[in-house]
């Protein structure tokens, strides 16, 4: 099911409403006041993205915490609604925790653990001059995508309300100060009943390069929890070849960079899909390459 908050003057009504219904599992709610003493009058920003703005804070007992600060155009609320309906029902170690929220009209903000090494995508894409020489062991590579890989188990099969994604992509993987993976940003998640293989859903959601063929064109078929792990291979290629699927400059659809590292395994050309790696590593790498396709 999803969880709409209607975008009318009922709005307010409808999220009290959600709270009323979901009160018993959903995180602890913060006025604007509380968010704004833990941010330090938003003072440190770690963050900026099409959905507002994230700083590092602190709560009162001490404990270090990222909040996202939504913009006010930042639609009517359905992400908003579906990130805490969907992460508030969570409880597992690659699943970002999400302490609580803010909720005053148009004043909406979401309280997450704080995740020192930041996401995923830094690593494999080198932003920022701190990035420009540190590169990710093969090991700890693997490691990662394993635990990314039990996160999504544990959305799919271990919760009573079977969770979908739907935008697993290294922007929304976040790394801990161990480098353990947690899969974060559920503004797009689905809830449907455990028992249901294939979900009703109006339009494509997620991001390109990572959306499912069935996602973005039912004439591909259903659409169901299947969708994220096709999401979930294209990250892990990405991961090993360390490029932005939507760079390789042919085209701009996800099917062509899964063809594009196939090809180079099928005629053994390991250093354009693997780089310049010793030979202990290319087990690893080639694992990896093998599971994602």
């Amino acid at each position: 099911m999803d969880l709409v908050v209607k975008k009318d003057k009922r709005e307010e009504f409808d999220f009290e409403e959600f709270i009323t219904n979901y009160g018993s599992i959903s995180p602890k709610r913060y006025t604007y006041a509380d968010v704004k003493k833990m941010t330090d009058s938003f003072r440190d920003k770690i963050g900026q993205g099409g959905y507002g703005t994230m700083y590092k804070g602190r709560l009162p007992d001490g404990l270090l915490v990222a909040v996202k600060v939504l913009s006010e155009s930042n639609g009517n609320g359905e992400d908003f609604v579906n990130e805490v309906a969907s992460i508030g029902r969570t409880s597992h170690v690659n699943i970002v925790i999400l302490y609580g929220f803010c909720y005053e009209w148009d004043k909406r903000a979401l309280i997450y653990e704080f995740m020192p090494n930041g996401s995923l995508d830094n690593f494999i894409h080198k932003h920022g001059s701190e990035m420009a020489n540190f590169r990710l062991e093969w090991k700890t590579l693997s490691e990662i995508a394993v635990g990314i890989a039990r996160g999504l188990e544990y959305l799919h099969r271990g919760c009573n309300t079977r969770i979908l994604h739907f935008d697993i992509k290294p922007q929304n993987i976040l790394l801990d100060k161990d480098f353990r993976p947690k899969i974060s940003d559920f503004g797009l998640a689905k809830l449907c009943k455990t028992k249901d293989s294939i979900v009703s859903m109006m339009g494509a959601r997620g991001t390109a390069g990572y959306i499912a063929p069935e996602v973005f064109s039912r004439n591909f078929g259903g659409v169901s929890h299947k969708s994220d792990v096709y999401s979930y291979g294209m990250l892990v290629l990405e991961m090993v070849g360390a490029i932005k699927n939507l760079d390789l400059g042919v085209s701009h659809t996800s099917e062509m960079f899964p063809d594009y590292v196939y090809k180079d395994l099928e005629l053994e050309k390991d250093e354009n899909a693997f780089g310049a790696i010793i030979e202990e590593e290319k087990e690893i790498a080639r694992k990896m390459v093998l599971i994602s396709l």
